[in-house]
This record gives structure tokens, C-alpha cells and sequence, in this order.
């Protein structure tokens, strides 16, 4: 029985049903067979907080096998190779894929392509020549990328931004640094960001490219892992370019309009964090019904108590409101519309009430609710990070009032 009163796109709902058994034959099932090497971080990571390799290789696999079985480039565009399915089949598969698999088999996010680690409607923006070069290895899955924008004195402000190109005969040398580049220890390329007009950057008018780099070009260097939650290692870092030469045929897009590409990128990412968030938070809210059900305090289970249920009774009303949201926004992207005032409160709702719900599926389980074995501790810091990513939920609420006093108040 469905909560929603209009009907999702049967050929969306049948991907979504053989999205789950290959997530429970590619992705369950590798992190059964690897559990001491993908559930502990003294094997999942090296002395450098990179992934091992053989932590890589499965990852690499998992990438390959839906790229075979068709999820992986589901949404990428037709004229790129893909299945073209559009915003809506992303938001619902990326829930999807969530809510089964939970913080633990945390290798699903490599099951579906994410627009700034592989194949999506960013690539259409690279040249004839860089396409030829990259696009099979991305939609096989065999290689990956990473989107390197944010620097350590330009987060939110990304105009701010210092890393330069500077013109070299035909065409550029980059240096500088960035931080918080997901994917990049382990990606083959990236999309750097760089001022090439200093005076149109400085102004805000524009004056910042985005070029196509080979992670093993000289003068590109993952100087350090980022590691978050005390973990002893990630997927996160700081680079650090040393007058990288870049080609006429890197450059991504228009010169000096790079923002295009990161403003579309960022759309895109607020629809997977969305649907991460939500999946994440209908995971936990499934748990602790689960465990309200079957514990018992004081001769009773402790469904029978208000103070439990009436929490996850808010929880059930708050991300039923997300989940609407959320797929509202990813329709209007499907119709060509910009959605920016929508997009921007999809997001920025789903990630706060998918923190309170996990928190009161901890609650739910008492001291449990704080073991790895459980992973609600790690779903929570999961969806603490999302408050951040793809611009913070006060950048979000200033771009939601911008377009409200703007005109653009239809609710």
C-alpha cells in the first residue's frame, strides 16, 4: 500500500524492484563475504587513511557489475551512453538504495552513478576529444572522477576561490589547492576549478573555468586524507596542484562560465543528498519500530509506551513531508524547470528531519542505539555531513528567502 496518491512511472517502480535484488546479490552480498575488511577500519584503510587496494578493487566491481546490469548509468544522458531516466528515477532509486542497505553496506553508493564521481549530464559539457578519452572507461566503470571545487578559504563562497589557471602558449597551467574533494583518493580524474580571468573573479562576474585533469598528471598530488567521526581513514582530501599543464581540450564548458557546471552539478547533488538523507532516516525509523515491537520493560513491549511511539510517530509525519518534497523538486527538474526555491527546501528539510529520526531511533534502542553493530550512530553522522554538503541548510534558507522576495512565492 502506497502513501502516495500519485502513481511513480511503472518503469521507475520495476527498476526499483531489480535495483533491490542486485543490491542484495553485488553489494550485500561482498560486504557478507568482506565483512572484517569493509566493517573495520584498520583493514579498510591503509597507513595513510587511503582505501586498500583490495578495498578499491571491490569498489571498482561493484561499479562494473551495474554498469552490466544497467543501474549504473540509468540516468545518464542517451547521447552519452546512458538510459536517460531523469531526476525523478535518480531521487527514487537513490532512496531506494539507501533505505535497503542502511550505513552498513555502504558500497551501494557505487551502484548508481554519482554526477561528480562518474558518468552524468556534466560530461556532455567536455570536449569531443576529452569524451573519447574518458567516456567508456565511466560508463563501464571502470574509472571514476571527482569534482574539486571547494578550497580551504571558499566553501559556501565559492566564488572566493584562489587556484589559478594561468595562460601557457595554447593553453594553461593550474596551481593551488582544494579541500573536501570526495572520491579523489581513488578517482582517475578531476574537475578543477581555477580562476582564469582574476579581474571578471574578483567582481563576481564570472572569470572562473573548469577543466578535465588526470588524477596522475604531474604536479597533481593528494597531499592528505581527510578523516571524519574518528574514523581512521576516508574518501575525502586536500590537493594540492603545482602548475598542472592543461590542454584547449580539458576546458569543461564556456571559458571563464565554470559556474555552469557547478551549479548544475550542485542541483543534481541536492537530489541524491535528499533521497540519502530520507533512505537513511526510513532505514532507522524501520529499525526501531522493529525493536519497539519485540523489547520488553516493565512487563510490556515498549510499543504500548507513548514516549516511545508518539517520537517515531513525529518521525513518520516529518519524512513523509520530505519524501513529498523530494519528489516534487526531482518532477519540476524533469520538466525543465529550475526549481531552485523548491530544490533548495527539499534538501535542506529531508536532512534535518532525517537527523531527528535517526536520533530518536537511537533513542528508541537505548545504550544499542550507540553500537557499530546497529549502525545508527553512523547513519546519524552520515546525514550530519549531508547538512553541509551541496551548500549548508543557511545557505539554503538565504537562497529560499532570495527567491521569496523575489516574487517567487508559489508554495
Amino acid at each position: 500500500m502506497s502513501s502516495i496518491a500519485f502513481d511513480i512511472p511503472d518503469e521507475i517502480r520495476a527498476l526499483c524492484d531489480g535495483l533491490e535484488d542486485f543490491l542484495k546479490a553485488e553489494v550485500v552480498a561482498r560486504h557478507e563475504k568482506h565483512h572484517a575488511l569493509l566493517s573495520n577500519g584498520r583493514n579498510t584503510y591503509d597507513e595513510n587513511g587511503r582505501y586498500t587496494e583490495e578495498v578499491i578493487g571491490l569498489i571498482r566491481e561493484v561499479r562494473m557489475a551495474a554498469a552490466k546490469a544497467g543501474y549504473y548509468n540509468m540516468c545518464v544522458p542517451e547521447d552519452l551512453g546512458g538510459s536517460g531516466l531523469g531526476m525523478l528515477a535518480y531521487y527514487v532509486a537513490w532512496e531506494h538504495a539507501f533505505r535497503i542497505c542502511g550505513p552498513h553496506n555502504w558500497m551501494a553508493v557505487y551502484a548508481i552513478s554519482h554526477w561528480a564521481f562518474g558518468p552524468s549530464r556534466l560530461l556532455e559539457r567536455v570536449t569531443e576529444e576529452a569524451r573519447g578519452e574518458i567516456l567508456d572507461g565511466m560508463l563501464e566503470g571502470r574509472t571514476s572522477m571527482c569534482f574539486g571545487l571547494s578550497e580551504p578559504g571558499a566553501g559556501s563562497d565559492a566564488a572566493a576561490l584562489t587556484t589559478k589557471a594561468v595562460p601557457d602558449g595554447n593553453g594553461w597551467r593550474i596551481s593551488g589547492r582544494k579541500i573536501w574533494t570526495t572520491n579523489s583518493p581513488i578517482a582517475d580524474y578531476c574537475i578543477i576549478f581555477a580562476q582564469t580571468d582574476p579581474k571578471r573573479a574578483a567582481a563576481r562576474k564570472g572569470g572562473i573555468s573548469a577543466f578535465l585533469v588526470p588524477t596522475d598528471a604531474p604536479g597533481f598530488e593528494v597531499e592528505s586524507i581527510i578523516a571524519m567521526h574518528g574514523a581512521v581513514g576516508g574518501n575525502e582530501a586536500q590537493l594540492v596542484f603545482e602548475d598542472i599543464r592543461v590542454e584547449p581540450s580539458q576546458l569543461v564548458g564556456e571559458l571563464h562560465e565554470g559556474f555552469k557546471n557547478a551549479v548544475f552539478g550542485v542541483s543534481m547533488g541536492r537530489i541524491y543528498n535528499s533521497a540519502r538523507a530520507l533512505g537513511l532516516a526510513r532505514w532507522s525509523l524501520e529499525l526501531a519500530l522493529d525493536y519497539a515491537g519485540t523489547r520488553q520493560a516493565f512487563g510490556k513491549t515498549i510499543s504500548e509506551y507513548q514516549g516511545v511511539t508518539f517520537p517515531l510517530a513525529e518521525s513518520a509525519m516529518e519524512l513523509h513531508g520530505a519524501h513529498l518534497m523530494g519528489l516534487n523538486a526531482a518532477m519540476l527538474l524533469d520538466k525543465g524547470e529550475l526549481a531552485i526555491k523548491e530544490l533548495s527546501m527539499a534538501k535542506a528539510y529531508a536532512v534535518e528531519v532525517g537527523a531527528r529520526a535517526i536520533d530518536r531511533a537511537i533513542q528508541t534502542h537505548g545504550a544499542m542505539g550507540f553500537t557499530n553493530e546497529l549502525g545508527l550512530a553512523e547513519a546519524y553522522n552520515t546525514v550530519r555531513v549531508v547538512n553541509v554538503a551541496d551548500g549548508t541548510n543557511e545557505i539554503l534558507r538565504r537562497t529560499i528567502a532570495h527567491r521569496l522576495l523575489g516574487g517567487d512565492v508559489e508554495l
